[in-house]
């Protein structure tokens, strides 16, 4: 099975040379499940020739924001919808959580309560999930179509299931702690709260449940279902 991983950002040059770029980094998470990969760098207006160029799509994190009106961000909002109309299983992380969300007709804001970074708990159909989280928006209106699926107190919409179409997730349960601690050592300071920065170092060797996340991904890519 083909995924395409429509790229919506870079990871930053001083943290590639141990991480990756996010094909890298999608490519490793979910590496293990017989897949291959095509990657749309769509964050330099590289975009697949239609929907049908893949059995499955990505959409990835990004330090841009989905309302900023960026000419690339509103051409993959028409991809989204041409995507969600064939029906064809597509699976959002943070900013691709965000994206298809108002592509179809969802609304996303920068949340005034603030930054989530770090290890945060998320409640998934009634078990109790760890990820690492990297994002100061939120979806704060749900598209007609979706269900929530993964919540906590500080991100009401945390992960969104659209029937058999699209699963996606605010959180990033691609992100090691490595890249982690990576980012709150260069792109925090000044930008994150001190206090949550600190919060969030201190919770670097919480264990995650990324390879849960994983399979719950190639679960639905294979068979448009969660479990």
């Amino acid at each position: 099975m083909k995924i395409g991983i429509l790229q919506t950002g870079h990871v930053a040059d001083a943290l590639q040379p141990e991480n990756g770029n996010y094909p890298e980094i999608f490519a490793k998470f979910l590496g293990d499940q017989g897949f291959e990969f095509d990657n749309y760098a769509v964050v330099d207006d590289v975009f697949p020739s239609g929907p049908d160029a893949a059995d499955g799509w990505l959409i990835t994190g990004s330090r841009f924001g989905v309302y900023e009106g960026l000419p690339w961000i509103v051409k993959l909002e028409e991809l989204v919808r041409e995507i969600y109309a064939r029906a064809i299983p597509m699976v959002g992380v943070c900013f691709g959580h965000q994206v298809i969300a108002q592509a179809l007709g969802g609304k996303v804001e920068k949340f005034d309560g603030g930054w989530a970074v770090g290890a945060h708990q998320y409640d998934m159909g009634g078990k109790t999930i760890t990820l690492n989280a990297w994002h100061q928006d939120q979806v704060i209106e749900l598209p007609p179509d979706a269900t929530v699926v993964g919540t906590n107190d500080f991100c009401a919409n945390a992960a969104l299931l659209y029937g058999q179409k699209a699963f996606t997730i605010q959180p990033h349960p691609e992100i090691t702690a490595q890249y982690i601690q990576g980012l709150l050592e260069t792109r925090a300071p000044g930008v994150v709260p001190e206090d949550i920065r600190t919060n969030a170092i201190d919770r670097l060797d919480v264990t995650t449940d990324s390879a849960q996340v994983a399979r719950l991904i190639g679960t639905f890519f294979r068979e448009k279902r969660l479990s």
